[in-house]
């Protein structure tokens, strides 16, 4: 199947339910006070989103691949401000656990699209 538009991808489909997920657990009295850290995880939910967005639309294997690595990155900052979150009391273990579980799933798919752009090993 050829992706025509990076809303095809299901990595970025992925990492629209994390940002949503994101902002849904981020809209909580105790959450959203820490204006600090709802902020930084906001804007690595949505990075995940934007740089597989902004990569595909750069039609440059390297580049897109480039962009990858920086969503990829971009979900290992929201992992690790869930368990700020979560250490603060923001949010419990379950809603912990859904939303590690959707950055997971995310980080696989993105990390899955990233290798299937290498070039193929040469014999």
């Amino acid at each position: 199947m050829k992706l025509e538009r990076f809303e095809d991808i299901v990595a970025w489909q992925e990492a629209r339910k994390l940002t949503c997920l994101v902002y849904d657990l981020t809209k909580r009295a105790s959450f959203s006070k820490d204006f600090g850290l709802r902020n930084q995880i906001q804007r690595a939910a949505v990075s995940v989103m934007a740089n597989i967005a902004e990569g595909f639309d750069r039609r440059s294997r390297k580049e897109f691949s480039s962009f990858l690595s920086m969503a990829l990155a971009s979900c290992a900052e929201v992992r690790s401000h869930l368990y700020v979150a979560l250490d603060q009391k923001y949010i419990g273990q379950s809603d912990f656990d859904d939303a590690y579980a959707v950055c997971n799933r995310t980080s696989r798919l993105v990390f899955a699209l990233m290798k299937s752009l290498r070039p193929p090993a040469a014999n």
